[in-house]
């Protein structure tokens, strides 16, 4: 718990595997909140090779090990979650001002939800990759786990948590929440990282994750995309 006095308004779960060069910067802003609002931090690290844990211990209220897999990890830090409401933020997502206020607000009115989102690299078009993924997100009600997504730990409960398989976890968590109601969609963004677009090419990987959507939708495993994702990189 992240203060003696209150219980914790809001668990924070990031799943973690070999992100020691950017770990601590993205748990340094989350500290003042341990105990100002408070929040509880809770990292899984999934078997990294790196000091990823070891520089996420004391900047965290509880550490976890896991097998490797988005969805595994964060299922195991939902578990170990004590705070009404949950966000599941990547290690590579930056929340924006007064976050925690904005969620509970949302939480208020809606069962779950998710921020807008600034994708920050060298491609000039990420811009535009940001503003496509915010517009298909308002259209469809799908958000994806790099927008930070969060809800009330009764409905994550109610729900299942995310489905264990190793692709396309938050689009098969999304579908099951828009049952319980559409997401609460915030204008204030989050800011991810853009490596992936910048490392493989930004109209390359636009087309890679549109084909993947697409033959997710019109029904291929999971499992089989992700080896078509892993052999595309």
């Amino acid at each position: 718990m992240s203060s003696a006095e209150k219980p914790p308004l809001l668990s924070i779960v990031i799943p973690v595997l070999n992100e020691a060069a950017g770990i601590e910067s993205a748990l340094t802003p989350l500290q003042p909140l341990r105990i100002a609002i408070p929040i509880e931090i809770i990292v899984v690290d999934g078997g990294s090779c790196d000091d990823s844990a070891r520089i996420a211990k004391p900047l965290v209220d509880c550490l976890l090990s896991s097998p490797a897999g988005r969805a595994l990890q964060m299922n195991l830090g939902a578990q170990h979650a004590s705070a009404p409401a949950l966000l599941f933020l990547h290690a590579d997502t930056r929340l924006p001002k007064n976050a925690v206020e904005q969620i509970t607000q949302a939480l208020s009115r809606h069962a779950w939800g998710r921020f807008d989102i600034e994708l920050a690299g060298r491609s000039g078009w990420l811009p535009v990759v940001s503003w496509m993924m915010n517009q298909r997100s308002r259209l469809t009600g799908i958000a994806t786990g790099d927008q930070g997504l969060f809800l009330r730990a009764s409905t994550f409960k109610a729900g299942g948590g995310f489905p264990e398989q190793p692709l396309m976890e938050d689009i098969e968590l999304s579908k099951r929440l828009k049952r319980v109601s559409r997401p609460a969609c915030l204008k204030a963004k989050v800011v991810s990282s853009g490596r992936r677009w910048d490392a493989f090419g930004a109209w390359k990987t636009i087309r890679l994750m549109w084909r993947l959507r697409y033959r997710y939708w019109r029904g291929v495993s999971a499992t089989q995309l992700a080896k078509e994702y892993r052999d595309a990189r």
